[in-house]
């Protein structure tokens, strides 16, 4: 659904407002520079409809409304947040919150405010930060063959020459993408239980044990899965039967290391001076808010919200209680203000 100010809504549509409309109402995205190839993005279209789809609705003013939006959506990111480290045993406040994609770094702050982390990492470039990633990183084929039988009436000739297939088959996938490699490597798996259970633990296999005399096979896994089994519940289960459920083999083409310095300011051609304002919509009022070049920026800069940071591919909303710097690589590093900003 195209957001109402892009102006691309067919005639008759009364569809609802998005979260970059809330943004563009409340002052955090310059409608007259959006990303992309629209000229400008049309305010009016945003507010009337914040105003006919939620603000009327619940008796806000148009602001209070987007302010509004902005909170469900914010709560909506920082609940997928928690479900990934809180719910899993890891304590936010020890990472670094990255914000990728175009809107990410609107949302900066907030997420860093609702999930309780303490730091914000914005890299040089985060509208393109998948692309790159689709660039820079290692190729890997993942293939998986269904066992499931006991690991004592499993063949280990039978299990090495389907290790083989898997591997060649890897192999002939990365040389078709015609992608340079440092070097490439194997990764197998076995995904294992104890007999009865429901529930599998991926059973690391070395290559030297692939390597070795295939009669110690047997218990080279039976070694690998004591080890992931402990490591996961705290204990092994003795004399319980094993079973090889699936088997994976992953082949990695690794590819020479993108050296991330490349992204760094230029030295000689800092700029720190706003190059703007405007007044920004925050917790129910206007802040007067400088606006920078977020490239231009010298290592080192440092600033305390309110502040705007634009760019071709995003823009960054600092809030008032936090704090940014500019790191050696370019990166901008938000934390709450009265903190270590080191």
């Amino acid at each position: 659904m195209f957001p109402a100010c892009y102006g691309l809504r067919g005639e008759g549509d009364d569809l609802g407002p998005t979260v970059t409309d809330a943004n563009v109402l409340l002052g955090r995205i310059n409608p007259a520079r959006p990303i992309g190839a629209l000229p400008s993005l049309d305010v009016g279209a945003a507010r009337t409809a914040i105003e006919r789809h939620v603000g009327g609705p619940l008796g806000l003013t148009a602001e209070a409304a987007a302010e509004a939006i902005l909170t469900v959506a914010n709560a909506n990111m920082a609940g997928a947040m928690r479900l990934v480290s809180i719910e899993r045993g890891h304590d936010p406040a020890r990472f670094a919150y990255m914000p990728f994609g175009g809107g990410g770094a609107l949302h900066v702050c907030a997420m860093m405010r609702e999930v309780g982390i303490s730091a914000g990492l914005i890299p040089r470039y985060p509208g393109v930060s998948s692309a790159l990633g689709c660039a820079i990183a290692d190729m890997r084929h993942d293939f998986v063959q269904t066992l499931n039988r006991p690991l004592a009436r499993l063949d280990a000739d039978e299990l090495l020459a389907q290790i083989g297939r898997m591997s060649d088959a890897g192999r002939q996938a990365l040389d078709s993408a015609g992608v340079p490699f440092e070097r490439i490597r194997r990764e197998v798996e076995l995904d294992m239980l104890y007999q009865g259970q429901t529930h599998t633990v991926a059973a690391a296999i070395e290559d030297a044990a692939l390597q070795g005399v295939p009669a110690a096979l047997a218990g080279a896994i039976a070694g690998a899965f004591e080890r992931a089994y402990e490591q996961a519940f705290g204990r092994i289960l003795q004399g319980v039967p094993m079973r090889v459920l699936n088997l994976r083999v992953t082949m990695i083409g690794e590819r020479p290391k993108f050296d991330l310095r490349v992204l760094a300011p230029d030295p000689d051609h800092g700029r720190d001076e706003p190059i703007g304002s405007r007044d920004v919509h925050h917790d129910g009022r206007w802040w007067p808010t400088p606006i920078y070049e977020r490239l231009a920026l010298p290592v080192g800069f440092t600033i305390e919200g309110p502040a705007l940071f634009e760019q071709p591919d995003t823009t960054i909303w600092l809030e008032p209680g936090f704090v940014s710097r500019v790191d050696a690589l370019g990166n901008l590093v938000v934390r709450p203000a009265g903190g270590n900003n080191a």
